[in-house]
C-alpha cells in the first residue's frame, strides 16, 4: 500500500508492537508527530527535555528487555538526545531514536536547525542511517530494530529529512531481514566450551565474573544454575546486580573499585575466571598488570570484538551466553566435582567475616546506606530501582537486597548524572504495578528536575529518594582523599532549592525528611500516592563509599576505612 514517509514510521512502530515511545516535537519532525496524533497504537510521552526521552527509553528497555522507542527533531532537538545516546551505548541497550532532518535539499547548507546528526551519532550508537527515499524506509525501520535488539543490543539512529517524511512511496514491511554483513553468533563453538569445562574441572579456585551481558541474554537463571551445581562462587559487575540474587550463599558481592572485600581478594587470588558477559571495565579491574594476575581466563560474550580486548584469554568463546550454558551445563554436570571448592569456598567467607560491607550507624544523623537498606526491607522485590551517578549510586549497588536482573537501572559506562529520574519514568511505564523509585543525589536530581512536569501531565507516579549531603558527593570523597580537602565547586549547601515546594510547584508531592522515623512514613505515604514524588532525606555529609580501590590501583589493595 502506499503511504507517505510519516505514516510508515507510525505503521513500523505498529508492526513492532511498540507500546509506548517518548519524545520532543520540532518544525523537522512535525510530519510525524502529525500522523502519531492520528494513530491508536502506541502512547507518546512528551517529556520535557530531549536528554530525558531517550533515558526515558533507555529506562524502559532497561527494564523490559524490549526496544526502547524516542523521537526527537533536528538540530539541537538531536545534540540534547546525544548524552542519551551515549549512555545507551556503552551499556549495550536495545533502542531505536528516530530523529527529523532538514529537507535533504538543504542539508551541508548550513539551514536552520540543521546538524550532521548521523555525523555525531556514528561513535555512539550501534548503527545509523540517514534516509534519502521514502522507499527505503520500511526496510531500514525493520533493520533498525533487528540490529538493535540482535547480537550485543545497542541504540540505532534513524535521521529522516523533512521532505522524506512527507514523499509517498510503497509501505511493506519486511517479515524477516538477512543482511551479509551483519550476522552475529549465537551458537558456542563445541570444541571450545568442552575445553572450558576440563579447565573448571581442573581448577582449584575459580570464580565466576558475571557482566552485563548474563542480563541481556536472558542467561541469569542459567548462570545461577551453572554456579549451584559446581559450586563456585560469583561476583557481579555494577551491570550485572541481581543476576545470582543477594540471598545466595555464592554471592561474594560486586567487585571493582568499590566491591567488596570477599569479591576484590576472590579476583585477585582466583586461579580461574569465568567471565559470563563483562566488558573488563576499568572500574573493575584497576591496574591491568595486577588484575586476576594468577588466573586463566575464560571469556564467554557474544560480541567477538570485546574477547581480548583489555584482557589476554585463554579460552574466549564467542556465542549467546544463554546458548552456550545451555550446551556447557550437561558436560559441567558430567566432568565437575561440585564438593570440589569447598576450601576455596570457606576462605572467601572468612574474607567476608574480617571486612564485612557496612557501615557505622547512628541516632544523630541518618546514614544513607540505612536509607537503602530500609527501602529494601520495606519494598524488596516490589520495587525496581533506578540512580543517577555518584555516591547514591554505589551505596544503592552495594546495599539494595536486589533479587532479580532487570531491577537495578543504572548509568554503569558512561556514569550520565540526570539518569536516574526519566529513566525511572521508563520504568514504569514498562511496569505500571511495581513500585518505580529514583534515588539521587542533590546535584544529580536537578539535572532533569523539568520531568516533574512530565510525571504529572503524564501521571506516572514515580518516587525520587534524594540522599541530600550538601556536596557533590562522590567528586568531594575525592577531594578529601586525594586533593587535602580543597573542595573545589562541590559544596552545595551554601544554596538549596526547597525540594517540597518544588515538587508541589509542579502538580507533586514533597517530603523533608530528618529523622528515621519521618523517612519511613514518607515513603510509605509516597507509595500509596499516585503522584510524582520527592523525598528530600538529610544525610550525613561527610559519609564516604568504602571499600574503595583507587584510580589504577589493585583490587586487593583497597581503602577499607577513612583515618584522618
Amino acid at each position: 500500500m502506499d503511504l507517505n514517509g510519516s505514516q510508515m514510521v507510525v505503521e513500523a512502530l505498529h508492526k513492532e508492537s511498540v507500546s509506548v515511545v517518548f519524545g520532543y516535537p520540532g518544525g523537522a519532525i512535525m510530519n510525524v508527530y502529525d500522523e502519531i496524533y492520528k494513530q491508536n497504537y502506541f502512547e507518546h510521552i512528551l517529556t520535557r527535555h530531549e536528554q530525558a526521552a531517550i533515558h526515558a527509553a533507555d529506562g524502559y528497555a532497561r527494564a523490559s528487555g524490549e526496544v526502547g522507542v524516542a523521537f526527537v527533531t533536528s538540530g539541537p532537538g538531536f545534540t540534547n538526545a546525544v548524552t542519551g545516546l551515549a549512555t545507551a551505548y556503552i551499556d549495550s541497550v536495545p533502542m531505536v531514536v528516530i530523529s527529523g532532518q532538514v529537507p535533504i535539499s538543504m542539508i551541508g547548507t548550513d539551514a536552520f536547525q540543521e546538524i550532521d546528526a548521523v555525523g555525531i551519532s556514528r561513535p555512539c550508537v550501534k548503527h545509523n542511517y540517514l534516509v534519502k527515499d521514502a522507499k527505503d524506509l520500511p526496510r531500514i525501520l525493520k533493520e533498525a530494530f533487528y540490529i538493535a535488539r540482535s547480537g550485543r543490543p545497542g541504540p540505532v539512529h534513524v535521521d529522516i529529512p523533512k521532505d522524506v517524511t512527507a514523499q509517498i512511496a510503497d509501505f511493506t514491511y519486511p517479515d524477516t531481514i538477512t543482511m551479509k554483513t551483519y550476522k552475529p553468533t549465537y551458537k558456542g563453538n563445541k570444541r571450545q566450551i568442552k575445553k572450558v569445562v576440563e579447565a573448571i574441572a581442573q581448577a582449584q579456585r575459580p570464580i565466576l565474573y558475571i557482566g552485563g551481558g548474563a542480563v541481556n541474554s536472558g542467561a541469569s537463571e542459567l548462570v545461577r544454575e551453572f554456579a549451584e551445581f559446581c559450586g563456585i562462587p560469583a561476583v557481579e559487575t555494577l551491570m550485572a546486580r541481581g543476576v545470582m540474587g543477594d540471598s545466595n550463599p555464592l554471592l561474594m558481592g560486586m567487585v571493582g573499585m568499590h566491591g567488596c572485600y570477599s569479591a576484590n581478594m576472590a579476583m585477585s587470588e582466583a586461579d580461574l575466571m569465568i567471565a559470563f558477559g563483562p566488558r573488563f571495565d576499568d572500574r573493575v579491574t584497576g591496574k591491568l598488570s595486577e588484575f586476576a594476575k594468577h588466573a586463566k581466563v575464560i571469556h564467554v560474550d557474544i560480541d567477538p570484538s570485546s574477547i581480548g580486548k583489555i584482557v589476554d584469554i585463554d579460552f574466549p568463546i564467542v556465542g549467546d551466553l544463554k546458548n552456550v550454558l545451555t550446551d556447557m551445563l550437561p558436560l559441567a554436570k558430567e566432568k565437575i566435582d561440585s564438593g570440589k571448592y569447598k576450601s576455596w569456598r570457606e576462605l572467601l567467607k572468612r574474607y567476608d567475616e574480617i571486612h564485612p560491607l557496612g557501615y557505622n550507624d547512628n541516632k544523630d544523623n541518618i546514614k544513607p546506606q540505612w536509607v537503602i537498606e530500609e527501602v529494601g526491607k520495606i519494598l524488596g522485590d516490589d520495587a525496581i530501582i533506578s540512580t543517577d551517578v555518584g555516591q547514591h549510586q554505589m551505596w544503592t549497588a552495594q546495599f539494595y537486597p536486589f533479587s532479580r536482573p532487570r531491577q537495578f537501572i543504572t548509568s554503569g559506562g558512561l556514569g550520565t548524572m540526570g539518569f536516574g529520574f526519566p529513566a525511572a519514568l521508563g520504568v514504569k511505564k514498562a511496569f505500571p504495578n511495581k513500585v518505580s523509585i529514583n534515588i539521587s543525589g542533590d546535584g544529580s536530581i536537578l539535572m532533569n528536575i523539568q520531568e516533574l512536569m512530565t510525571a504529572s501531565v503524564s501521571k506516572i507516579p514515580v518516587i525520587n529518594i534524594i540522599l541530600n549531603n550538601g556536596f557533590l558527593g562522590m567528586v568531594r570523597q575525592w577531594q578529601t582523599f586525594f586533593y587535602d580537602k580543597r573542595y573545589a565547586s562541590t559544596d552545595l549547601s551554601a544554596m538549596q532549592p526547597d525540594f517540597v515546594k518544588l515538587a508541589e510547584s509542579f502538580g507533586g508531592r514533597g517530603f523533608r525528611v530528618e529523622t528515621k522515623e519521618e523517612f519511613v512514613k514518607a515513603l510509605k505515604e509516597a507509595v500509596k500516592s499516585d503522584a510524582v514524588c520527592l523525598i528530600d532525606v538529610n544525610v550525613d555529609r561527610l559519609e564516604d563509599v568504602l571499600p574503595m580501590v583507587p584510580a589504577g590501583g589493585t583490587l586487593y589493595n583497597m581503602i577499607l576505612e577513612h583515618k584522618e
